[in-house]
């Protein structure tokens, strides 16, 4: 039998290799950022066209390389971090494994530009799919710069599967943040199609956080201090009524390393029981510090997973430092919990001395001295006396009178009307009763046995539907709040809600001001309640950014779905009879009633017989 088993070429092996390490534009930027901070950089320029697809180029000025290093950084596990395999163990670069620049070149065209500090000129390289095009003496700046261009060009399938411009962006701005935000001591700028986007100077760690989303941050954030001999602990939690209903500021860096673990995760979330709104998730920027023999980064492609030694450890660790300091900085709760605090003490009262009252009494006050000899007759009060009960009937009709009163002339006043909120209503009247079951489900009859529906699912049908007529005929009704609500985003946070502004306006909002950090709102549609609107924009924020439910669909159509999903009804909420039997109404009326806006089932019938094969 032949041989069937034969060594790959280099350019397979290097696209195969590229895809586990570059999924999209993010993770060239990872790996960019990533190189240009082992290289001792303290500027970083990052520059992208098109999200990403049409140009990633990173700037630093770090030591540059030299004319041979320069060309073998493209080879395969061509590494300086490394020369044993006991050197995995003892990391405390970023990159190591050689794998990153020769992946990327496999799939773009990649142009590099390096010079040393002592050199007096450079050297450029140009790779178009791992096939070397030109190298040759330039003069560039100290430092490095990576241009990757045409991402994917050779292999269009690869392409295809990239999501659209804002999504991308989104994940290319997420990396960004991951690395900045782990560097404080590197100043670092991100330009976007031209403009400048991000533009972080040198800080410390948390005037970092609030540069990078927004000045409001700053009085939302809780410090973080515990060091032990396993563990060092610092950064920052969000206060609990800051929470989101997104996990999108969460972070957790490991040796300056962003990582990703459920486990941690859920030492933070469980030091905040008790303390957040259902459905809600708090805000965390941790660094953690660790002896780098004890975890293993070498698990992932991505190295966003770590193995740790002794989890558990880690884990009690992390909860407890982060419930001491909810504790003390009067986050949570105190034991006296009936405890008023409008009954403290001000501060500038605090050392001051009791007043004692004066009461002075009019010792010449007599009650039973007669009213010609009080001094006060001129402004005494003088109660008329109360007639008796007889008078009340003064002036009516005797015995002998024969007078009659007319009642045929009497008109009575009639009953005010009072608009109904429901539409219908003797409709309402002759529809079947309907019971609702655990507060989740509406039950009604019908000819051929029962009607079960999920009363969340369907309220979102019925709102989907108004939301989207008033869009499209743009002529939604809007209720103006009697003081205008502000409302803080970070900068990215509302480039999206500029881009919906219109849409928005359609379906009721009204927006005063639109600033760098901030929205101004002064109307909101009908029916939704004030409280509500920070969270119907975190949701649509969200949902656009992670295009829910896909890239096919229209911005005006995901931002009904959107807005549908925050205003519907939500499972436990009790519903009176004429709100039950309004809702199954509104939902035959609907022109799609059998599913949701996310196309799941709304309602099941059952019949009498599949109700009789039950007892059988």
């Amino acid at each position: 039998m032949a041989d069937i088993i034969q060594l790959l070429p280099d350019h397979v092996a290097n696209q195969i290799a590229a895809g586990e390490v570059v999924q999209r534009p993010a993770s060239v930027v990872k790996e960019l950022l990533e190189n240009a901070i082992d290289a001792d950089a303290t500027s970083i320029k990052l520059i992208i066209k098109d999200a990403g697809k049409t140009l990633v180029q990173v700037i630093d000025n770090g030591k540059g390389m030299s004319t041979t290093d320069a060309r073998l950084s493209f080879e395969r596990h061509a590494t300086s971090k490394i020369r044993t395999a006991e050197d995995l163990f003892k990391l405390h670069t970023k990159g190591f494994r050689g794998e990153a620049l020769a992946s990327i070149a496999a799939i773009a065209h990649v142009e590099l530009k390096t010079k040393q500090e002592h050199d007096d000129v450079g050297n450029t390289i140009e790779i178009e799919g791992s096939i070397v095009v030109s190298q040759e003496v330039v003069v560039t700046p100290k430092g490095t710069s990576v241009s990757v261009k045409n991402l994917f060009f050779n292999i269009p399938a690869r392409r295809n599967f990239l999501k659209s411009d804002t999504v991308e962006l989104r994940h290319v701005i997420d990396e960004f943040h991951r690395v900045a935000l782990a560097h404080p001591n590197i100043s670092f700028a991100l330009y976007n199609n031209g403009s400048e986007t991000f533009n972080l100077p040198i800080s410390n760690f948390r005037q970092r956080i609030v540069n990078i989303f927004g000045s409001k941050t700053n009085e939302k954030l809780v410090p973080v201090d515990e060091d032990t001999e396993v563990l060092k602990i610092s950064g920052f939690v969000g206060k609990p009524e800051f929470a989101k209903k997104t996990r999108g500021e969460q972070y957790f860096f490991v040796n300056n390393r962003f990582i990703k673990s459920a486990y941690l995760n859920h030492a933070v979330s469980s030091a905040f029981e008790g303390l957040l709104k259902n459905g809600t998730h708090p805000s965390y920027f941790l660094k953690l510090e660790v002896d780098p023999q004890t975890i293993d980064i070498n698990i992932h492609p991505t190295k966003t997973e770590i193995k740790f030694d002794d989890e558990h450890t880690l884990y009690a660790l992390l909860r407890s430092a982060v419930k001491h300091s909810l504790g003390q900085f009067n986050i949570a709760p105190v034991l006296d919990f009936d405890r008023d605090p409008n009954l403290d003490t001000p501060y500038h009262y605090k050392n001051n001395n009791a007043n004692i009252p004066k009461i002075e009494v009019d010792r010449s006050f007599n009650p039973f001295q007669e009213e010609h000899n009080s001094r006060a007759r001129a402004v005494a009060y003088k109660k008329e006396p109360t007639p008796s009960w007889d008078s009340l009937y003064v002036g009516m009709e005797s015995k002998g009178n024969t007078n009659q009163i007319d009642f045929s002339e009497v008109h009575f006043e009639s009953e005010r009307q009072t608009a109904s909120m429901f539409e219908n209503e003797n409709e309402l009247e002759q529809t079947h009763t309907t019971y609702q079951i655990h507060n989740k489900y509406i039950v009604s009859t019908i000819k051929s046995g029962m009607l079960v529906i999920d009363q969340h699912r369907a309220h979102q049908r019925i709102l989907y539907e108004d939301f989207l007529k008033n869009m499209t005929i743009k002529e939604a009704t809007s209720q103006q709040l009697l003081f205008p609500l502000e409302l803080y985003f970070s900068k990215q946070d509302i480039e999206i809600i500029k881009q919906l502004k219109d849409d928005l306006e359609h379906t009721g909002f009204v927006f005063s001001n639109v600033t760098k950090e901030s929205v101004e709102v002064k109307g909101v549609p009908v029916g939704v309640p004030e409280s509500e609107v920070s969270i119907i924009l975190e949701q649509l924020i969200s949902d656009v950014e992670n295009e829910v439910p896909d890239s096919n669909f229209s911005a005006t159509d995901l931002l009904a779905k959107s807005m549908a999903k925050s205003l519907a009804i939500k499972t436990g909420q009790s519903l009176q009879k004429d709100e039950q039997e309004h809702l199954v109404n509104k939902l035959f009326a609907c022109k799609e009633p059998n599913v949701s806006p996310t196309n799941r089932t709304t309602f099941i019938t059952m019949s009498v017989d599949e109700l009789d094969k039950k007892f059988i």
